[in-house]
């Protein structure tokens, strides 16, 4: 039994590697502040790179609300 385990965990991880491989990178900075409503911005948001809007604001924007 362990050693199915540990063979999903190994393609779990591969998997997961692979996709964070092809993930894109941004090279623009974050703004501070959400250029919708103006509220700060997280900084663990901000850390992803060309972020202008906070989450509710990005939902928002994408019709997901």
């Amino acid at each position: 039994m362990a050693d199915d385990i540990d063979l999903a965990s190994e393609r779990i991880e591969a998997e997961m590697t692979a996709r964070l491989r092809v993930l894109p990178t941004f090279n623009t900075a974050s703004l501070d502040e959400c250029q919708d409503c103006g509220e700060e911005i997280p900084s663990q948001r901000r850390a992803i790179g060309g972020i202008k809007r906070c989450v509710d604001c990005q939902n928002h924007f994408e019709g997901r609300r």
